[in-house]
Order: structure tokens, then C-alpha cells, then sequence
């Protein structure tokens, strides 16, 4: 839990972060007992004349499984729920707009939705939505089985592309058992928030690596590799599909996201889906969301060529029937630092447009081409010649030991967990 200040002016922010102190539990801090022990280090960038303050430490904890179990959906590239709630705990009250542009698995929103704020959620990436949406009206396992229990399944299914790499042959007949029953669902305009609360989780649970998932063992569920690499995969370790039972492992994926989720948070975060708005739009141009509307922005952009989220998705994008060519056309991936900024910079400028005075935009960017890059250096010039104030960047780094297991082999190995946020305030 983190201290919460009552103002938003930018002295106070400041004086906040560089007093910060990390509490485990409300009663630690009521009795002076620190999670974090360690100052705030502060220093300064220039960057085109003009000093930038720098603040690192803890400010929020990235161990897994702190958050609210109902963030526990996979996606390549996403940042931990306890970045967004540090800023919108910090930077906003209840029932006021937070907005993510780059949603992703929805993180932000999910968060904002948890902590009673309206959301504004947007991915030109479809998965966002499918993955986002039914996390805010939460269905109960009843509901769930029950449904489950309506849809038929034919063994004699195939995919119609080869698929055996991945999945037994039983397996494979219930998936697209599963898909077949949604796309009906959908073409006749008749899929409900039950049908898409069981589309999301069958989406996460189509390849992972426990037997949780409906896959062999393969690479973390947030990237499907190709039918080639799984092939050697599969050789490597001297595996074969073996049968996983789809509709059993949806319903524990349910029970698993509402393992820790609280009766209120699930009020509220029906409350906010409510009035929340779910855009598939490219970020620079959002005219379905009203000027001076938003009044936090925390958000994660598509870093250079660091991740490939078409190619990463094709297993996810053939089970929602979802062409993936025609998303990697939109979706933006440039390679060069200069075609970066000039998108981010047209981003910017809609950002400015839509956040109101006294609102914020936190900008989520790393270290790229092994450190030689650092995006958060090249961004603050950016928002500053689009209006808004560079207040600052906050490096949360957090220092742990973790055990890599890469084909069987483990290594203890120790390093650190960064975070790089430009934080930026429109005063007008």
C-alpha cells in the first residue's frame, strides 16, 4: 500500500516522491514498519537545455501474484497492475477518467474500474477487447458450467489448419468445438457477456506451459510460437500432446480469477464497465472520445521492433477468427528511433487534446537495443513541444533473485525489474 497525497499540484508530487516510503499493510504503516528502507535517489537529466528531475526507488512492488487475481490474463509486453494503481491512487480521485490507449490485456482500465474511476479503454489490436471486456462484468461459476454444459462437441472436428503439434487430437475436437459454437454465437448477433467471459479465458488457456493450458508444454502463453519451433520443441523434450479437458480447465481458469477478487470490487468494476468505452482506433486519432475529457493517461506504446504482437498472437488470432495479416497492417512497429517519435509525437498531440487542464499522462517506456537506447529521454522533448510540463521520471527498480529454467537447466540468477515512467501534467 502506498501513502496517498489529496493534492495534485506538482510540488506536492514532488515532495511525495522524494519522501516516498513503501508499506506491506495498512497496519505496518500505522506502526512506522517499512516495506522499503531505502531513500529516494534524485538526480537530473538535461535534455535540450533544460533539467529534467529523475526520481528511483521501490515505489511499488513487482512480485507476482500481489495484485488482484482478476489482472491474470497473459499478454506480451504488459506491465504489472501495481504501476497504473501507484498513478491513479496518486494522480486521481473516484469517478474520474482514466485512459489507456495502448490497452493491451487491459491493465489499466481493469485497475481504474477496481478503484471505482470511469475508463476509457483502446487497442487497435482486437484481442484488447476481447480480452479486456468480460473482466469487467465477472460471471459466476454457475453461470459459467452451465453454459459450457449447452455447447456441443464433435470429435470429429479438425482444425483446418495442422494443429497437432500443439494439441491431442481430442483436445483439438473440443477447441474448435468451442470456436465453431462462439463464431455461430457472434454471426447471429446473439453472443452474450457469458459467451465472452468463456472466449477470453479459452483465448489465454489455448497454449502455455503447464498443463493448465490446453497445449503440450510450449513458451509462456503470452507467445505462440510457430507450428515449426513447437515441432522442435516437442522433439527436444520427447513430448507428445497429450489430452487436456477444455471445458474443465475453463472453469478453473474462472475460479482462478476471482480467486482473491472482492464482492466490491466486482460492483465496481460492472459499474465502470457500464459507462466504459472499448475503441479499436490507432491512438493518434480518437474522435469518439470527447475533448478535455480524461483526466489520467497511464499507458505502455509499442517499443521499435522490440515485440512482434501479430506474429506473437496467430494461435489466439485463429481461434477469434481474426485475420492477423490484416492486424499487422495496422498495427504501428517501426524500426527506426526517428519514425518512432514522429508517431508518438502525432500520439501526443491527441493525448493533449483529450486530457483536461490539471490532468496527467503517465508514459510507460524502456531501455531498448540492450540499454543504448532510452526512450524515456526521447520522449520528454516530445510531450513538452505539444504543451504538456515534463514533471519528471520515475524509475521504479526493484531488486530480486529469480530462478530461469530454460530447458530444464536452472540458474539463480540476480537482477533488477525497471520500470521507466515520464510523468507530464497539461496546465492549461
Amino acid at each position: 500500500m502506498v501513502n496517498k497525497i489529496s493534492k495534485k499540484s506538482i510540488s506536492t508530487i514532488h515532495g511525495y516522491l522524494k519522501n516516498f516510503k513503501l508499506y506491506s499493510k495498512e497496519k505496518e504503516r500505522k506502526n512506522s514498519k517499512k516495506l522499503n528502507q531505502k531513500s529516494t535517489k534524485i538526480d537530473y537529466l538535461e535534455i535540450d537545455g533544460k533539467k529534467i528531475i529523475r526520481y528511483t526507488n521501490e515505489f511499488w512492488t513487482s512480485k507476482q501474484r500481489q495484485a488482484a487475481s482478476i489482472h491474470e490474463i497473459s499478454y506480451r509486453a504488459c506491465f504489472k497492475a501495481q504501476l497504473p494503481k501507484f498513478f491513479i491512487q496518486l494522480l486521481t480521485k473516484e469517478n474520474e477518467m482514466v485512459y489507456d490507449p495502448f490497452s493491451g490485456r487491459g491493465t489499466t482500465v481493469i485497475e481504474a474500474g477496481i478503484m471505482g474511476r470511469k475508463v476509457i479503454s483502446n487497442d487497435i489490436n482486437p484481442l484488447s477487447e476481447i480480452l479486456t471486456v468480460p473482466r469487467f462484468f465477472v460471471q459466476t461459476i454457475k453461470e459459467v458450467e452451465e453454459r459450457l454444459s449447452e455447447i456441443k462437441v464433435d470429435y470429429k472436428s479438425e482444425a483446418e489448419i495442422d494443429l497437432s503439434m500443439f494439441y491431442h487430437k481430442k483436445t483439438e475436437a473440443e477447441i474448435v468445438s468451442l470456436k465453431n459454437y462462439l463464431l455461430e454465437r457472434k454471426e447471429k448477433n446473439e453472443e452474450d457477456i457469458i459467451d465472452k467471459w468463456i472466449r477470453m479465458v479459452a483465448t489465454n488457456r489455448l497454449s502455455g506451459h503447464s498443463k493448465g493450458f490446453f497445449s503440450v508444454f510450449t513458451l509462456p502463453p503470452n507467445q505462440a510460437v510457430s507450428p515449426e519451433r513447437q515441432r522442435k520443441i516437442n522433439e527436444k523434450r520427447n513430448q507428445e500432446p497429450e489430452y487436456r479437458e477444455v471445458k474443465k480447465l475453463i472453469v478453473r481458469k474462472t475460479k482462478a480469477l476471482q480467486r482473491n477478487l472482492k464482492k466490491e470490487e466486482k460492483i465496481k468494476l460492472a459499474e465502470a464497465g457500464k459507462t466504459a468505452k472499448f475503441l479499436t482506433s490507432d491512438a493518434r486519432k480518437t474522435p469518439e472520445i470527447e475533448d478535455e475529457k480524461v483526466s489520467l493517461i497511464v499507458t505502455s506504446p509499442p517499443f521499435l521492433d522490440v515485440v512482434q504482437y501479430s506474429k506473437d498472437n496467430w494461435l489466439r488470432c485463429w481461434f477469434n477468427d481474426i485475420d492477423v495479416k490484416e492486424i499487422e497492417k495496422k498495427i504501428t512497429i517501426t524500426r527506426k528511433l526517428d519514425e518512432w517519435t514522429k508517431v508518438m509525437k502525432e500520439a501526443f498531440k491527441e493525448f493533449y487534446r483529450i486530457i483536461k487542464p490539471g490532468g496527467y499522462l503517465a508514459f510507460e517506456v524502456g531501455e531498448v537495443r540492450k540499454g543504448k537506447i532510452k526512450l524515456d529521454e526521447e520522449v520528454v522533448p516530445i510531450g513538452a513541444e505539444v504543451g504538456f510540463e515534463p514533471v519528471g521520471i520515475v524509475i521504479n527498480l526493484q531488486e530480486f533473485t529469480k530462478t530461469a529454467n530454460i530447458w530444464g537447466i536452472e540458474n539463480n540468477e540476480y537482477g533488477t525489474n525497471t520500470n521507466r515512467i515520464v510523468l507530464f501534467k497539461k496546465n492549461r
